[in-house]
């Protein structure tokens, strides 16, 4: 089995080759950048891509959406630092076969990469839990979301005002205004208080 591990950090990728290493015939390719990872996906063509969201540059979801434009048989296996069901839900919509969080169990990460091998899908079993309690299916109107507006969200579930959110990601205020207009439009509601409900509700972190 031909494994691509793309993460940033290369501590996270030297624990993952050690857990991976077992599986029979594996071939484990590394790449910490999306620019890397592309290079390396046309070069090796792995069975299975492990792909973390919060690469630098070309971010995870951006990522994935490339390679399926490279290859739309691709097979990607997201394992994020996230372990809310809205990064699993705009993951699987965009085309991940399986979401795992990097709290999960060793041997569910293991079990998942199985799965994915023979051709199915997996979702880390407290995720998909809850992606089944909230019902977020690739309809939902959170998947509109950019990673920009996931991360205003965050903020402001924080408690963070719009000028120190504006600070914190070095753009103006005006700026973060706008984008909080839009955000409210993309999930139908009209005050920033119930931006701030929703990221609690959510889970956005």
């Amino acid at each position: 089995m031909k494994l691509l591990l793309v993460d940033d950090h290369a501590i996270v990728r030297s624990g993952l080759k050690r857990l991976l290493a077992p599986l029979p015939g594996a071939m484990i390719a590394e790449a910490a950048t999306g620019r890397d990872a592309l290079v390396r996906y046309r070069e090796d063509r792995p069975d299975i891509v492990l792909l973390d969201l919060n690469l630098p540059g070309v971010g995870g979801l951006e990522l994935l959406q490339r390679l399926l434009i490279e290859d739309p048989s691709a097979c990607v296996l997201v394992f994020s630092m996230h372990a809310e069901a809205l990064y699993a839900s705009r993951a699987l919509a965009a085309g991940a076969k399986g979401y795992m969080s990097k709290n999960a169990d060793p041997d569910e990460l293991l079990a998942a990469i199985r799965r994915l091998g023979e051709g199915g899908r997996y979702v880390e079993n407290e995720i998909a839990q809850e992606l089944a309690v909230h019902g977020m299916a690739a309809g939902n109107p959170t998947q509109r979301l950019t990673e920009r507006d996931l991360e205003i969200l965050r903020l402001l579930g924080e408690g963070r005002a719009l000028a120190e959110i504006a600070t914190e990601l070095g753009v103006g205020y005006k700026t973060i205004a706008n984008t909080c207009t839009a955000i409210k439009a993309k999930l139908g509601v009209a005050r920033t208080a119930d931006l701030i409900r929703l990221s609690i509700e959510m889970g956005v972190s």
